[in-house]
This record gives C-alpha cells, structure tokens and sequence, in this order.
C-alpha cells in the first residue's frame, strides 16, 4: 500500500496563496528552544512531517511539547533529561544533527546515531565535529554512533571550509553557554540562521554579526523562555513562484520576504516572466509570451539557491533555447531530470550541470519523487503536462511543503491523493 499524489494537468490557476513558516529555519528553532530553562512559544509552525518527527525526539528527552492551534508549538524543557539519542527517528532525518549543538551546549554531553534525510550527495558533519572540538569537546565515533563530552566548553576562533548553515548554526548552539568569546568565521549568512540567532538572544544569548560572515558569540550562564514567530519560507515561496510562472492566469503568492528571493525574482525577469513584487508579496501574471532560456549557477545565499534549481527546471524546459544549470552545493541533485524526461523533457546531465533544451511538450506518467525539492519539480511538471502525472514517494514532499495538495486545490489546479496497492 502507497500513497501517491495524481495530477491532471493544462488546469490555469488563479487566485492567493498564502506561504507557511519556513521549514529550514523550523527544524533548527525547535532543537534551539531546548537550550533555554523555560518554555519557549514558536508561532507560525509549518504542518510539515520533520515537524512531527522532532516533536518525538523532544518527547524521549522528557521535553513538554504543546501544539495550539495550527501553527503554534510550546516547548517546555523544565524536565528534560539528556539521553542517548539512538531511536529510528534519528537516522530519518538530517536536522537531528541540531540536537548535537544543543545537547553539548547544555549538558557538555551528546550520545547520537549518525542523522539521515534526503540523499543529495555526501553532506558530511565533520564542519561540526570540528568546531566542537575547538571548543573543548572530545568526539568518538563507536558502532554508528557519535559519543561527543566536554568537561567544559571554551570560545575559540573558528573557521568554516565550507560556509555550511548546518554548521555554523549548530556551532552557535553549542557555544552560547561556553566561557568566554566565540567566533565563526566563513559563517553561512542565509535568513535561516538569522532567525535562529534571534530567536536565542530572545532567550538571553549575546549573539551578534548573523547575515555578515563573521558571528560572534558571547558566552552566558542562563537562557529563559521567549515567544518567537518564524520567518516565512523562502523555499515554499520561491516554489510557488515558480509554479504560478508556469501554469498561472494570475497568482498572487503573499506573506514572502522579498529581499529573500532576489536571485530568484531576478532570474523569472530574465525568463520573461511578468510580474509585480510588493512589500510581503508578488503578483505572477501569465499570458502566452515566449519564454527564454538562461543559465543558473547554485551558490550560498545571497546566490541562486541550489532548493530552487529543482522546480525551476521543470519551467525552463518550456522556455526557447538552451538553459544551462550548474550545482555547485550538491553535485548529485539531479535526479529530477531522469524523471523530467521520462514525461518529454530533453535534458543533458553532465554533472555538476544539466543542459535543458526546450520547449519540449510534457506528458503526464508514473515518476517517483527522488527527494524534497525533486518533489515540488514533478508538481510543476504535471501541472504543466498533459494527461494525468502520478508521482511515487511523496512522503519526501510531505516533509518539507505544508497542505500543498490544499494550496494549489484553492488556486484551481486538479490535484488529489490515491492509496494504491
């Protein structure tokens, strides 16, 4: 028995579509609020399957975890205990690594198997090792798990390889209650890590330089409860974006940050795609012009997110000429243009780049969702194909896009579930 989600496509959507609390910043936040000594209130929760998964793990270590409403967590950690964190939950999903940087920070002990996810290339966690080292921590790594102590945590200067936001933010997690002055430099600068930072100097933190790529923090002794409110998810939107430059008479894509997305708004303008940005929204409005082509490079924020190469080739193989797409954070995310092609699309992968010609007509068929973001490409490539699209592991898109099959529903699109044996 499977789940799988059926699409009929050639439908024109129209109408709002309002964007939920950004996952990546969500799964970092609800490890974070373990640090503090009291409860922690996060609104604008995304109902998304990570989130649930999380609140489990919070769970085993005797955390209180409240859901009001839809959108509202309350994370009480008054009782928590540290134990080894070795369930299945762990493996399933990457941003369990969070809880390394909380746990070591607040007990100056973490016993973890090794965290899972979508499978985008080698992601490895020795940034993180690293800079718990620099701090004091001794990490072994025995039977599949990773055993991590510190009699106590020490500042240190550290530098990044590679500016990774897992970990410049799990080292930021980990040094908010070390001695002394800590600093990350090469730090990541994506809106993500900015919002976690706010979110710990809500609690008491002496956080300061997150968004510039060098972060200080100062070490405390305490952290108390705070209410925060998630900042929008520029993936989601871009998402949205992308699908409504596609298949849209008119969609207007609310509650965006539109500073977050200018690589992206950018690159539809270049596309030729019409559209009008606001303060919290933009407006996409269709018509029949010619797309054209164009060439994308992935790089760390502010550059062109490597989420959003995904649902973009789906649009780009409508668009005149040749697109050039080169991935320079995961060179393995190109399981999107198999399935691409198995609806009509022509795709060249040369890896770490796909050449897309088009316009090629698409034609709905049975594709498997290799990952979250290859997730959302299939979405748009049915919406924009003819016939029915059925798409296999859609449990990747549940983790990462709040009621999609709702959202574009309301917009007019002919989408629906089916349980299949």
């Amino acid at each position: 028995m499977e789940e799988v989600i059926k699409i009929e496509g050639g439908h024109k959507l129209h109408g709002t579509v309002r964007i939920s609390g950004s996952k990546n910043a969500t799964v970092a936040l609800i490890p974070a609020a373990i640090l503090a000594n009291g409860p922690v209130t996060i609104c604008g929760v995304p109902q998304i399957s990570d989130v649930n998964s999380l609140s489990e793990l919070l769970k085993d270590l005797g955390v209180e975890v409240i859901l009001k409403g839809d959108d509202i967590l309350i994370i009480d950690p008054s009782n928590m205990t540290n134990r080894p964190m070795v369930q299945e939950a762990v493996t399933k999903l990457r941003a369990s690594y969070y809880f390394m940087g909380a746990l070591l920070g607040k007990y100056g002990h973490v016993e973890m198997k090794m965290p899972g996810g979508c499978y985008l290339g080698p992601r490895p966690i020795d940034l993180h090792l690293k800079g718990f080292e620099a701090l004091g921590a001794d990490v072994r790594y025995e039977h599949g798990t990773y055993i991590i102590d510190a009699k106590e945590l020490t500042g240190n200067k550290i530098f990044l390889d590679i500016s990774s936001v897992g970990a410049t933010i799990n080292i930021m997690m980990a040094a908010v209650y070390a001695k002394g002055r800590t600093t990350i430099e090469n730090a990541a600068k994506e809106p993500e890590i900015i919002d976690v930072a706010t979110l710990l100097n809500k609690m008491g933190a002496k956080i300061r330089g997150v968004g510039t790529n060098v972060i200080t923090i100062d070490g405390v002794d305490h952290l108390d409860g705070c209410f925060h409110e998630i900042i929008p998810d520029r993936i989601e939107a871009a998402t949205y974006l992308v699908l409504a430059a596609a298949a849209a008479n008119e969609v207007i894509v609310e509650n965006i940050i539109p500073q977050h997305l200018e690589s992206l708004l950018s690159k539809l303008d270049e596309i030729g795609i019409q559209m009008e940005v606001g303060i919290d929204h933009v407006k996409i409005i269709g018509g029949s012009h010619t797309l054209q082509a164009t060439d994308i490079k992935t790089l760390p924020y502010p550059g062109f997110a490597t989420d959003i190469q995904q649902p973009l080739t789906a649009l780009l193989t409508q668009a005149k000429g040749q697109s050039i797409i080169t991935e320079t954070i995961y060179t393995e995310r190109f399981k999107h243009c198999m399935e691409l092609n198995k609806m009509g699309a022509n795709i060249n992968v040369m890896t770490p780049s796909a050449m897309i010609n088009g316009p090629t007509a698409l034609t709905g068929c049975d594709v498997v969702a290799t990952d979250l973001r290859c997730g959302a490409c299939l979405v748009i490539a049915g919406l924009l194909a003819e016939g029915v699209t059925t798409i296999y592991e859609i449990y990747h898109i549940d983790r990462g896009y709040d009621n999609l099959d709702g959202k574009l529903t309301a917009l007019g699109a002919k989408i629906w579930r089916e349980t299949i044996h």
